[in-house]
């Protein structure tokens, strides 16, 4: 009998489906006609693979909401945020069907040679091992420009949303994209490593540090490229003239989305301590009218954590706050429900010994840290092993700038929340990873760069 995966309903604790674990052979059989299809694939103009991406994202708004209610069931993310994730994947198809093509198209170099140019070839072969929190984004993030650059994809997904796996390659397949270009293998994290170690030429991995940690090592005994965006612990900061109405709600917003689940949460809100009391204030109460519930309900903004054991970690977190002085303003409980719903929750009083800073939170939980000045909050902020986004609140145009070129991190934003926009490149530093996602430099992540020089052979003959 074969290992099997149970797949488990967070808002209900009820098991939805059992999947069967992928062995060593099916890894190698995946590989293989993966192999197969890049042959082919990466012969076909790429305006033509662009119109297969193109098709893809019309699949997503189609079906957005048949793959929402999957999103939710399995992961617990709100519904009306799970329709959202869809739309999204269906702009970043639309962007690379019309951007990959001149971001793919050969560069002209200047040089005393005939001719000198760079071209972006596919690499061939690209695995993603992706996490639950955003299970459709994610992998369409990583997949919409690997493809469309000429490569084949094999995923291997979260455990947790395995039904999102199969859709996501059913997909592919309505789109029409030519068999095997896109795959999925099943299973744990044993699935991962096998994986890895087939035969692949490059892999992607969203996920914790460290799993990205093991990724990249068994990834370098194959000298095989790998990309990795990894956690975030990223600081909110709040300046002494910032709008505190809408840093407020915007705070809210960012400690909540995806019930606190998300890498490039707000997870440190970092204060000037003229404007603590008032924002803190103003905080609460934005919290507070959060909903928590049911996460197919439309009204609900707050739903479950994704496991028991990650509501336990979230529960821990807080507890060892609260014994070592920390103030409980709001919330700071687990809800007793057949669920796993924990309450937001905002804490005061923190310092650097506490969990809820050392580490990072990935839930519905804000500690606030009060802070002298600007010049306390930029040390502060980069405080951190972690450098994935950060965001700053100030009515002062220039100085938010000034001060996002001092965030040691991979995005800044001034005034607004942090979010991936297929647009801009995505990525951290430090433990929060290597290399890039989206726009034109993700898609130039797996490419062969190569240079071509061409020597005009009839100056040669005139010289000798």
């Amino acid at each position: 009998m074969k290992d099997q995966i149970e797949t488990i309903n967070p808002a209900t604790a009820e098991t939805i489906r059992s999947y069967d674990i992928m062995d060593t052979e099916a890894i190698k059989r995946v590989t293989q006609d993966a192999r197969g299809a890049f042959g082919k694939w990466k012969n076909i103009d790429l305006s033509e693979r662009a119109t297969y991406t193109r098709s893809l994202g019309r699949i997503m708004r189609k079906n957005k909401e048949q793959y929402a209610k999957i999103i939710t069931e399995e992961m617990g993310k709100p519904l009306r945020q799970s329709i959202a994730e869809i739309e999204k994947c269906a702009w970043v198809c639309d962007y690379y069907s019309e951007h990959a093509e001149p971001f793919l198209r050969d560069e002209l170099v200047p040089t005393e040679f005939r001719k000198s140019f760079v071209s972006f070839e596919p690499l061939g072969v690209i695995a993603c091992i992706m996490p639950w929190n955003f299970p459709f984004w994610q992998v369409m993030r990583f997949a919409a420009p690997v493809v469309t650059a000429g490569n084949v994809a094999i995923l291997k997904h979260s455990s947790v949303c395995l039904g999102s796996s199969l859709e996501i390659a059913q997909a592919f397949r309505d789109a029409g994209f030519p068999e095997n270009v896109f795959q999925v293998v099943l299973g744990d994290y044993r699935t991962g490593e096998s994986l890895v170690q087939s035969d692949i030429d490059a892999v992607s991995v969203t996920g914790s540090v460290s799993t990205g940690k093991r990724v990249g090592e068994l990834a370098t005994r194959g000298l095989k490229k790998f990309v990795l965006e990894l956690g975030g612990s990223d600081p909110f900061i709040v300046l002494e003239d910032a709008d505190l109405n809408q840093t407020a709600h915007m705070a809210a917003q960012s400690r909540l989305l995806n019930t606190g689940q998300s890498c490039i949460s707000a997870k440190r809100f970092i204060v000037v301590k003229e404007v603590v009391k008032k924002f803190t204030d103003l905080f609460v109460e934005e919290t507070k009218a959060e909903v928590v519930g049911d996460p197919m309900d439309y009204r609900t903004t707050v739903g479950p954590l994704v496991r028991e054991n990650q509501r336990t970690t979230i529960d821990e977190q807080v507890q060892e706050a609260r014994s070592h002085g920390a103030e409980i303003l709001l919330g700071g409980r687990r809800i007793e429900s057949k669920g796993f719903f924990f309450e937001p929750t905002v804490i005061s009083k923190v310092n650097h010994d506490m969990r809820v800073l050392k580490e990072e939170v990935f839930g519905p939980v804000a500690p606030i840290l009060v802070v002298e000045n600007e010049e306390e909050a930029i040390t502060e902020a980069n405080n951190s092993e972690f450098g994935l986004g950060a965001s700053i609140w100030t009515n002062n145009i220039e100085k938010g700038v000034r001060l996002a070129k001092r965030i040691q991190s991979g995005i800044v934003s001034v005034n607004e929340m942090v979010r991936s926009d297929p647009r801009m490149p995505f990525g951290g530093i430090k433990n929060s990873g290597i290399g890039r996602e989206l726009s034109e430099f993700g898609i130039k992540e797996f490419v062969n760069i190569k240079s071509v020089v061409v020597k005009d052979i009839s100056s040669r003959l005139l010289v000798e």
